[in-house]
């Protein structure tokens, strides 16, 4: 299955893509689409849909792992990103991805077995689940590629399929 994770945001979107075939993972690209701050806001939003495009049709992943957004101190940040987020999922949408969503802790829960881990362990497991010389820079790359590794560990489960379920409901 190849899977891009994505890292939303609406200056930095991180991008990873990974095949996982029997446990095996392998790198298939992974980088980061930016915009620029002075930037009109909605140019912001169409270059990261033009260029979330681009990196459907070059890798053709056949499912989206996306973080779920949490946000409790700065309300026009998050609702910035749900923007920026809802144009990510309106290509993977056109595009017939499967789309799953995942909290923080599923992730550090997926990737170290540990929901509360430090970044930094998050980031050296990614490292080592991938087989990588280095930490993908910049931090959103190596996040989205955490996203990716946390799909295929939760896709093949009972956890996967009830949430299929109750998507079809």
């Amino acid at each position: 299955m190849r899977i891009l994770g994505i890292d939303p945001g609406y200056a930095t979107v991180g991008y990873g893509v990974v095949d996982h075939d029997r446990g095996r993972f392998t790198v298939v690209g992974c980088g980061a689409i930016t915009t620029a701050a002075g930037m009109p806001f909605p140019q912001r939003l169409q270059d990261i849909f033009c260029d979330m495009e681009s990196v459907l049709t070059k890798y053709r992943p056949q499912a989206l792992s996306i973080e779920k957004l949490y946000f409790n101190t700065n309300t026009t940040t998050a609702i910035d990103v749900a923007q920026a987020r809802g144009v990510i999922l309106l290509a993977a949408q056109q595009n017939g991805l499967s789309i799953s969503e995942y909290t923080p802790l599923q992730v550090k829960q997926a990737i170290t077995g540990y929901g509360r881990a430090e970044k930094r362990q998050v980031m050296e497991m990614v490292k080592s689940f991938l087989g990588l010389k280095a930490v993908p820079k910049p931090d959103d790359t190596a996040d989205a590629l955490a996203l990716a590794i946390c799909h295929a560990h939760y896709a093949g489960t009972a956890y996967a399929a009830m949430i299929q379920e109750v998507k079809e409901q």
